[in-house]
């Protein structure tokens, strides 16, 4: 089956369904869930539905995650592939990452594949962009747990039982909710395969989570999440807060404040200032977490500290000067 969540996606949604309905292997459910959109949005959806065949399934906003949830658990099918609006698949998707499936993996979770990357408009700027960031397939959670994975769902095939076994997408997150379902997977022993091939064209799109205040929200929430989930153990030599989540996370945190003080870049920077205020506040929760972990060096809280005092003056002049010479980002 093939799910498309679907909010406000006029723009997009006649391409991302065209590209399902192309399928070399025609996929024997295909849903978009309509994710509270406004009503115009909504009526064009089920009027592209009219026209294209496919089933929508109406619901209130929820985000990307709960969208796809609603739509898995509105299918039957064993495999499960799921498309962002905005992105469409090459013609041989399903073919390819069915071809892949192993012959007789009874923990079997995932297989994915790359992906092209392309303007808004389609036009393509690279053929591969997984194998580029990232180790294939996933073979070790620490790895996971410090970079981003690179596993995108609109690049996968996902076996029902395991997305059952996990209670697919956790809900509280827009933003990162696919490395946090990946990484369950994993944890739980389900396998994953990679296939070095681009199945699905990837569209930067700016207007997106990716670039919203629900993703610095989101990013927050996964980093506390990880950090419940993986305590520290002296005895194991195993640091997760110090070696692992902070590498990955902390430049993150940092550039949020920045950019909504800063603003260089305004088409994207501008829809964090009036945010500026919260950005800050986690800013400081993140600061309290890590001030409280005995293994965290005291040069890096000092840095840290002095970091908070920039950003606390709010001059966007200041703050600028401050990356300069102190190498706040």
């Amino acid at each position: 089956m093939v799910v498309i969540p679907y909010y406000n996606g006029s723009k997009f949604i006649e391409r991302s369904a065209q590209s399902v309905l192309d399928q070399t292997v025609k996929p024997d459910e295909f849903i978009v869930v309509n994710d509270g959109s406004k009503p115009e949005e909504a009526d064009f959806l089920h009027k592209v539905a009219e026209r294209f065949g496919f089933r929508v399934i109406d619901k209130p906003n929820g985000g990307q995650g709960s969208a796809r949830n609603a739509g898995v658990a509105a299918g039957r099918s064993e495999y499960i592939c799921l498309l962002d609006q905005d992105d469409y698949f090459l013609n041989t998707h399903i073919e390819t990452l069915l071809d892949a499936l192993p012959d007789n993996d009874p923990h079997f979770g995932w297989v994915y594949g790359d992906l092209y990357e392309a303007e808004e408009n389609g036009d393509v700027l690279r053929t591969s962009m997984v194998a580029a960031h990232s180790s294939h397939p996933k073979k070790d959670a620490f790895d996971l747990l410090r970079y981003d994975m690179f596993v995108l769902p609109s690049a996968s095939l996902i076996s029902r039982k395991a997305f059952e076994a996990i209670d697919g997408f956790d809900e509280q997150f827009m933003g990162y909710e696919d490395d946090d379902l990946f990484l369950r997977l994993f944890r739980r022993g389900f396998s994953n395969y990679f296939v070095d091939k681009p199945v699905t064209v990837w569209c930067m799109n700016t207007a997106s989570t990716s670039y919203s205040m629900r993703m610095s929200r989101s990013r927050f929430r996964y980093f506390k999440k990880l950090v419940a989930n993986y305590p520290d153990d002296a005895s194991k030599a195993r640091f997760y807060l110090r070696d692992l989540l902070i590498p990955r996370f902390h430049r993150l945190f940092i550039a949020d404040a920045y950019n909504a003080i800063v603003c260089e870049i305004p088409e994207r920077d501008e829809r964090l200032r009036p945010f500026t205020d919260e950005l800050l506040t986690i800013l400081e929760d993140y600061a309290d977490i890590v001030r409280s972990n005995r293994w965290v060096s005291r040069r890096f809280k000092w840095r840290l500290d002095l970091q908070q005092r920039v950003f606390a003056t709010r001059s966007p002049a200041f703050v600028r000067m401050a990356r300069r010479f102190a190498r706040l980002i």
